[in-house]
């Protein structure tokens, strides 16, 4: 990843494949990669993949895997076999589970004759903040803190990295190291709104803190002229 454009990853959070796919026209080349979503990916199935990977765009699922550890190895397999770059789970499921995915996505991959993805942990999610962490979830720490336990464990298990805030990034990057991913979502320009992220950051702060993906969405895909968008946050991660 020399070149910023190689570490963004834009959101295609649509509810149809047709626009998504439009805007893999418009950007998928100028990116590191794509991110299918839960909403894409539930209403087109492993074809958004497909249709996605045929325009030469390389693909994030963000499944968010979370569930028994012989039902996630399955799983893994499943989504390797359709030649994800990159897919997730939940780092909250345990070691057990996250070495199953492991192992489930280098045998899926195999088995498809498909380079093994990069298989990642989701830690806090940006949308939960301190408060919600201890006092929703039962957590006796911060957002911070839980986060980055979280990705002890995913590095235990094996996994290539982890999503978490910029906020963690610097102290996920001392304890696990510095060719542990980290994947930060909720990544706004200076330009644009939060939205529903609790914890965002700009793209220049997301690389000074040691981020190796920055996932950014919105800014891009409603902009107005969304290429437009794109050279400007390059610009911004260039400066």
């Amino acid at each position: 990843m020399t070149e910023p454009k190689d570490r963004v990853i834009v959101a295609l959070d649509y509810a149809e494949l047709a626009p998504a796919l439009r805007m893999a026209e418009l950007v998928g080349s100028r990116v590191g990669m794509l991110k299918v979503g839960l909403e894409l990916f539930n209403s087109a199935g492993p074809a958004a993949i497909t249709a996605i990977r045929e325009h030469g765009a390389r693909v994030f699922y963000d499944a968010k895997l979370y569930d028994i550890p012989n039902t996630v190895a399955g799983a893994a397999a499943a989504i390797a076999r359709v030649g994800v770059a990159m897919f997730n789970v939940h780092a909250l499921g345990g070691v057990a589970m996250m070495v199953a995915a492991r192992q489930g996505a280098d045998a899926g991959a195999r088995a498809a004759g498909f380079q093994p993805p990069l298989v990642i942990a989701v830690t806090i999610v940006t949308s939960l903040g301190d408060r919600e962490v201890r006092e929703e979830l039962g957590i006796p720490s911060t957002a911070g803190e839980a986060a980055l336990r979280l990705a002890q464990l995913a590095k235990e298990a094996g996994l290539d990295g982890v999503v978490a805030s910029v906020h963690e990034v610097a102290a996920i990057k001392r304890s696990c190291g510095r060719g542990f991913l980290v994947v930060t979502p909720g990544i706004r320009p200076s330009w644009a709104a939060a939205g529903d992220h609790a914890r965002v950051a700009t793209p220049r702060e997301a690389l000074e803190a040691g981020a190796d993906y920055l996932v950014i969405g919105r800014p891009i895909t409603r902009a107005d002229d969304p290429q437009a968008a794109l050279e400007a946050i390059l610009g911004e991660m260039s400066d």
